[in-house]
C-alpha cells in the first residue's frame, strides 16, 4: 500500500477512488465532526502532506476534499487560538500548511455541504473548484471575533465577488447561501444536498481523463491570471502552450483527432 494510504492522520481520512477510463482521485475527508470540522494547525499540515502525496502520484490525476453533511468546515479551531498572542502566531507558522496547498499542480476540488465558515469558506476558496449542496452556507464571520480574515479570505473573496460584495459580506459576517456565492462568481456548481460529492467526484473523473500535463499547465497559466498584468499573464500562458508541443501528449492527441479514435494519454 502507498505511504500516504497506509499513514494513519488525526483529523483527516485519506483514501483513493478508481476511474475506469482515467486517472484516481485522491479523496480527503476532514474528520473532526465533534467540532463541526473546526481547522486547527495540525489537520492543516495533515491536509497538505495528503494532497503533497497526490501531487507527487502518478497515477492520480485529481483530488476532492470535503468534510460531512453537517460542515464541510465550520471555521478555523478558536479554542486553538484564543490564548495566542502575536508573537506566538508568527513563530508558529499557523499559515504555512496554506502556502503549500497553494502551490499543488495538480487540481483540487473542494465538495462543500453544510457549513463553510471563516478558515472553511477560506479552504474552499484555496481549492481550484467548488462544489457545493445547495442548503451550504458560506461566510467570514471573523469580524465576530475581534479579527478579521487571515488565510486569503479579504483577497480570493474579492477576487471571486467583486470589493462591494465582498465588503459587505466580510464586515457584516453574515452567512450566504450556496445560490448568492453560485450567482456571484464563486462557486463551480449547486447541485441536491446528497449529490454534492457525487458530482465533485464525477468532475475529478472527468478531469482525470484528459493528459496530465495540459490540466496542469492550464490550472497554472489560469492561476498566474490573479497575480501578475494581462500581458505577462498571456506570455506566461503562451509559454506553456509552446512547451506542450514538446509533450508526447500533443503529439497523441491531435493524431487521435485526425484519425477520429480515442486519445491514449500518457502523461509525457
Amino acid at each position: 500500500m502507498k505511504s500516504h494510504l497506509s499513514r494513519t492522520y488525526n483529523n483527516i481520512l485519506v483514501s483513493e477512488k478508481e476511474n475506469p477510463e482515467g486517472l484516481k482521485t485522491g479523496v480527503i475527508q476532514i474528520n473532526r465532526p465533534k467540532v463541526m470540522n473546526a481547522l486547527n494547525i495540525e489537520l492543516m499540515g495533515e491536509m497538505a502532506d495528503a494532497l503533497y502525496a497526490f501531487d507527487k502520484d502518478s497515477e492520480i490525476g485529481c483530488s476532492v476534499v470535503y468534510g460531512n453533511e453537517k460542515a464541510f468546515a465550520a471555521g478555523a479551531d478558536i479554542k486553538e487560538m484564543a490564548e495566542m498572542n502575536a508573537v506566538e502566531i508568527y513563530y508558529r507558522e499557523m499559515f504555512a500548511s496554506w502556502d503549500r496547498i497553494r502551490l499543488m499542480k495538480k487540481p483540487v476540488i473542494a465538495a462543500v455541504s453544510g457549513f463553510a465558515l471563516g478558515g472553511g469558506c477560506e479552504l474552499a476558496m484555496l481549492c481550484d473548484m467548488i462544489v457545493a449542496g445547495e442548503n451550504a452556507k458560506f461566510g467570514q464571520p471573523e469580524v465576530n471575533l475581534g479579527v478579521i480574515p487571515g488565510a486569503g479570505g479579504t483577497q480570493r473573496l474579492t477576487r471571486a465577488v467583486g470589493k462591494a460584495r465582498a465588503m459587505e459580506i466580510i464586515l457584516t459576517g453574515r452567512m450566504v447561501s450556496a445560490k448568492e456565492m453560485f450567482d456571484a462568481g464563486l462557486l463551480t456548481k449547486v447541485v441536491a444536498d446528497d449529490k454534492y460529492l457525487d458530482e465533485s467526484l464525477e468532475l475529478a473523473k472527468i478531469i482525470c481523463s484528459k493528459p496530465t500535463l495540459a490540466v496542469q499547465t492550464a490550472k497554472e497559466s489560469i492561476l498566474k491570471s490573479f497575480d501578475t498584468t494581462i500581458e505577462t499573464g498571456i506570455e506566461f500562458e503562451r509559454k506553456n502552450f509552446y512547451l506542450l508541443f514538446a509533450s508526447e501528449d500533443k503529439t497523441e492527441g491531435m493524431k487521435a483527432f485526425v484519425e477520429k479514435r480515442k486519445a491514449d494519454w500518457k502523461g509525457k
